[in-house]
């Protein structure tokens, strides 16, 4: 009969804090971690400690109680940093070994500052089970910063690193024996819709989901429809999200007068979002980078024709095209692929909307259940 592991070990740069005795993390972080704790009897987490008491990010807690390994935060963004950091290292690195040593299976979460130090510790410890979700970009030929490269490095060396199974998002050319694709995964079977034929000869319904930030590039979203419309395409978006270009986008929108056809919601419930989602033609996201682009796969999940820039797992995710529309980086070449594509007939788009939603609906919460039992259940 299979059962479940005693001891799980988890290392993570994700911060934590403690409120009446009960442990709280970032909300995307808790809701995968959470499916992982189910299978362990015990479970012990090595991370940094949140420092701002004001923070209103720490939204979820753990579905059980856990040990917690405290470790002072890290970073190698300056050179006082990394001074702080080599003197910092040698005693993190100890508190990793002691929790890898006490545990049946070693999870880690890169790439991070922790799993960089955790990516070497682990090689003391080949004949114990681990896994790793590297929920970053993996495309070896992208520019990554050398601390990820590293890890990189270390964990996809099946010489170095023994018993991994290494979970990255996507297929990949040369990828080694120890990697598996493993998306992550928003909605449930019972959270399935049938294919809903759409009309793309009227009004076109485009959604962003995402943080406003540079390397989502909402302002280049803006940009896209302002210049859609102005090829005669009556489009419309509706962006959810927040952050520090939130103003800069909202002065934009009234100095153009364009909140006719562009409505900022700001951050909104699953359930608002997912409402949006059902009639929507298109879900766009012209990021500079991705590891795992989720609002791109919600989109897909309920039918809405995903356009992303060609980064990351994307063009695996869109079929190089077939499910999905991969622009540049640039407006004026986005704008004009997109405006290629709306050319086409209804036909082809509901068609190329519809094998985008049958992809996505493959990865539900339960096939991402199932998927790590049977990493964990033995």
């Amino acid at each position: 009969m299979k059962k479940s592991i005693n001891t799980l070990a988890i290392i993570t740069s994700a911060p934590h804090k403690v409120i009446d005795g009960s442990y709280y993390s970032y909300a995307p972080y808790i809701r995968q971690i959470n499916v992982w704790t189910k299978y362990a009897n015990k479970i012990i987490v090595i991370a940094p400690r949140d420092t701002n008491n004001d923070s209103d990010e720490m939204t979820l807690v753990y579905n059980k109680a856990i040990d917690y390994v405290e470790v002072k935060a890290f970073n190698i963004t300056s050179i006082s940093n990394i001074l702080r950091t080599l003197v910092l290292s040698p005693f993190i690195s100890y508190k990793i070994f002691k929790v890898m040593k006490s545990s049946d299976h070693i999870h880690m979460r890169c790439p991070c500052n922790m799993s960089l130090l955790g990516a070497f510790v682990q090689l003391l410890f080949p004949s114990k089970p681990k896994s790793v979700k590297y929920a970053g970009n993996w495309d070896y030929e992208s520019k990554q910063p050398w601390a990820y490269r590293m890890q990189q490095n270390i964990l996809k060396n099946t010489y170095l690193s023994k018993n991994i199974k290494l979970l990255v998002f996507g297929e990949w050319k040369n990828a080694t024996a120890n990697m598996k694709p493993f998306m992550a995964a928003t909605y449930s079977n019972n959270e399935r819709v049938p294919f809903s034929i759409r009309d793309y000869s009227k009004k076109l319904k485009f959604v962003f989901i995402g943080n406003f930030v540079s390397g989502k590039r909402p302002l280049l979203t803006i940009n896209i429809i302002e210049k859609l419309r102005y090829y005669n395409i009556d489009a419309e978006i509706h962006m959810f999200g927040d952050g520090p270009l939130m103003s800069e986008a909202t002065s934009y929108i009234e100095e153009n007068d364009l909140s006719k056809f562009i409505f900022l919601k700001g951050n909104q419930s699953r359930e608002v979002i997912k409402d949006c989602l059902k009639d929507t033609h298109f879900s766009i996201l012209p990021s500079k980078s991705e590891g795992w682009p989720k609002a791109i796969a919600e989109g897909m999940f309920f039918g809405a024709i995903p356009i992303a820039t060609k980064i990351s797992c994307l063009p695996w995710m869109l079929d190089e095209g077939q499910r999905g529309i991969l622009i540049e980086k640039d407006l004026n070449s986005a704008v004009k692929v997109i405006l290629e594509y709306i050319d086409k007939d209804d036909d082809y788009l509901n068609g190329m909307a519809k094998s985008a939603m049958e992809w996505s609906q493959i990865y539900t919460l339960e096939k991402f259940d199932e998927e790590i039992s049977k990493m964990l259940v033995k």
